[in-house]
Formats: C-alpha cells, structure tokens, sequence
C-alpha cells in the first residue's frame, strides 16, 4: 500500500490519521471541502483534493490510483438529523468499486453497540445514521474495517485494547491519536475485515 484518501481529513480524528499515514510512509490524499483547513504544516505533506462527499463523480475522482480509503466523516458538531454521512460513505463504496479499490476503514460510534432506545437522546439522530452507514458496509463486499469508537478525547496517546466483533464498547475513551493511527493500521490488517471493531485505552 503506497497511497490513501482519507475523508473527513480535516477533523479531529482525520487529521491524526494524515499524521499517522505519513509516519508510515504513505502518500496521502485529504478530501477536502476546503483546502484551507488544512493545517499549515501538513499543507506541503498531503495532496489537498477539494471535493463534495454527496457528489459521486467528486467521490470516485479522488479514490481513482490510491490503495486504500479511510473514512472518518463527522458533522463539525451538529447533531440534527442527518443523511449525509450514509450517503457519503453509499458514494465512497460505489467509487472504490468503480476504482478497483478494495480496502477501507470506516469511523462509526460505540453508540451502535446499543440498542437505539438506550442510545443519549442528545446522540439519537447522528447514531441513526451511523446505523445506515453500517448497513451500507456489511452488505458490501469490499474489505471493510467498521470502528467504533467510544468517547474521543484530546489526550496523549497510550495503552490501547481493540476487540473483534464485540458485543459492547470495550471501554469509555480512546486518544485522538491512537484511534487515528488504528484507522490507518487496520487497512493492513485481514483479521479486520469485515468485521466491527471495539476499541478503548486502557485505563491507568
């Protein structure tokens, strides 16, 4: 694997993916729909692809020559109902196939280990569509790595504990950093796919 795109590239946990692909050596395409949120000193180190999510011909564009895909779209803090991120990602799976591409890892929520009563109502309507990303990838045949990450904190990275196909969230946290480099790793790693991940650091 020489080249990624990374959507949602410009968040919290897209950007720690940007600075992990890059430790690893990777190429690294951020779908973008504004080049200027790029931080500064990653400007020169990523290939900025401006482009609409809900638009499949942007879409395909940009996952045209990379190896892989890490998705790890959000809704820059809004939680109104959505259909954006199920739609963006029905778009993503339909230009990897187009594109011969074949292995993607995709940010969903430790809020679909439970049942959608039991889910903070605040949470309701963004967890609903995280449900319907997670319908779009299990149906699909591609290598898919669906992660489910509990509360994402601004922490340090440490001691992480990753679970395959869990009934509930292993844990309460995970670092931005150490949930950025997983979504990275896990394109190498066939025990993953097609599978959910739980994962959390472990506690001190």
């Amino acid at each position: 694997m020489k080249k990624i795109v990374i959507f949602g590239s410009t968040g919290m946990t897209g950007l720690c993916a940007i600075e992990a692909a890059l430790k690893k050596g990777l190429q690294v395409r951020a779908f973008v729909r504004d080049p200027v949120r790029i931080p500064d000193h990653l400007k020169d180190k990523v290939e900025a692809y401006k482009g609409d999510v809900l638009k499949p011909d942007s879409v395909a564009n940009a996952v045209e020559s990379t190896d892989g895909v890490v998705v790890t779209l959000g809704t820059r803090e809004s939680l109104a109902p959505t259909t954006d991120l199920s739609e963006g990602l029905k778009n993503i799976l339909d230009g990897m196939k187009a594109k011969n591409v074949k292995t993607v890892t995709v940010c969903l929520s430790s809020f679909l280990f439970c049942q959608p009563k039991d889910v903070p109502e605040p949470y309701g309507p963004v967890t609903d569509d995280h449900r319907r990303m997670y319908e779009v990838l299990k149906e699909n045949p591609l290598n898919w790595v669906a992660v489910n990450p509990p509360q994402i904190l601004e922490e340090p990275s440490r001691e992480m504990t990753v679970v395959i196909n869990p009934q509930e969230s292993p844990g309460r946290v995970i670092s931005k950093w150490d949930l950025g480099k997983f979504m990275v790793d896990a394109l190498y790693e066939p025990k993953y796919y097609k599978a959910v991940i739980g994962l959390c650091n472990v506690l001190k």
